[in-house]
């Protein structure tokens, strides 16, 4: 998870920007998303221990999704890159992306970081700051609901082009310049031809308590896919939990996306324990992890998908 920008705003409801979607309810014929198994994702990563660049967790991770992904996307690949930190930090971080009808000219990119950040400066103790996060909510959960997406995507073929991305070194940090790695990278590559339509980032999407407001700079740079998403899921049933109401503005791996021309929205719950206290701390533990949540996000995206974008 990247950083917060500034204060909560409590701006305008979405409804304001637009006509609410009249259908009601999941398209017809759409698989369902299964939570349990997403938990069971989220489950095995952190089995891993902290995924820190450089250490054996991240190595056995990158193992892991990579036999997965190429196990089930026509086209998957690990894109390897390098980075020296501000403190002189030598990093070798991977970008995992894996292609779902690659023929298709209308192509949505999904994506979410993997990697987990190597101290836990939130915590209040002085005592437990040097240790990693171990990364149950912040890193696992939203690659764990990608991933149960690949399984579905593999077994019904979706009605447009899906790209899904799982990026490293989001953040290693302590600082923004050591953060957003794989996003910047990915971002530097983007082309005009080959680019998607637009971007959703998951991020920190597992919590047992969820609230999902829009995020500040999703809104004011990418309202148009805000739309899209957060309309899935009130007609889901789910606006209780996203509401329409646009809270603090995250630096996160969508705005790299969004400076190269991508609109991108963030979905993330930045509202972590009471008082946002399990964020980049040793709480950030597998108990603190729904399987209901985890199934809402990844209904929210299945729709998206299924009902073409």
């Amino acid at each position: 998870m990247a950083t917060r920008y500034c204060l909560l705003f409590v701006l305008a409801a979405l409804a304001a920007c637009g006509e609410p979607d009249p259908r009601l309810g999941p398209t017809p014929g759409r698989p369902a998303f299964d939570g349990e198994a997403a938990l069971n994702l989220v489950r095995k990563q952190v089995g891993f221990g902290p995924r820190v660049p450089g250490t054996d967790g991240h190595a056995e991770q990158l193992l892991w999704m990579r036999a997965r992904l190429d196990s089930l996307a026509p086209i998957s690949e690990v894109d390897t890159f390098f980075h020296k930190t501000a403190a002189g930090d030598s990093l070798t971080l991977y970008n995992l992306r894996a292609e779902f009808l690659p023929d298709a000219t209308r192509r949505i990119l999904l994506l979410a970081h993997w990697d987990t950040r190597p101290r836990s400066d939130e915590a209040l103790d002085p005592a437990v700051q040097d240790q990693p996060v171990p990364g149950a909510n912040d890193g696992a959960s939203g690659t764990a609901v990608l991933l149960e997406l690949a399984e579905m995507l593999f077994s019904y073929p979706p009605p447009l082009g899906v790209d899904l991305l799982l990026v490293d070194g989001e953040d290693y940090g302590p600082e923004v310049e050591d953060m957003l790695l794989g996003a910047r990278h990915y971002a530097s590559s983007l082309g005009e031809e080959d680019r998607p339509v637009y971007g959703v980032l998951l991020d920190m999407v597992g919590d047992s308590d969820p609230l999902f407001p829009v995020e500040g700079i999703s809104a004011q740079l990418a309202n148009i896919v805000v739309q899209k998403v957060w309309r899935v899921a009130e007609r889901l049933g789910y606006g209780e939990f996203f509401p329409s109401v646009v809270g603090e503005r995250v630096i996160d791996d969508h705005v790299p996306l969004l400076d190269a021309g991508l609109p991108t929205a963030n979905v993330v719950d930045f509202n972590y324990g009471p008082g946002n206290r399990y964020w980049h701390t040793p709480e950030d533990t597998l108990d603190r992890v729904s399987a209901e949540t985890l199934e809402m996000v990844g209904e929210v995206i299945a729709e998206l998908v299924y009902s073409g974008g």
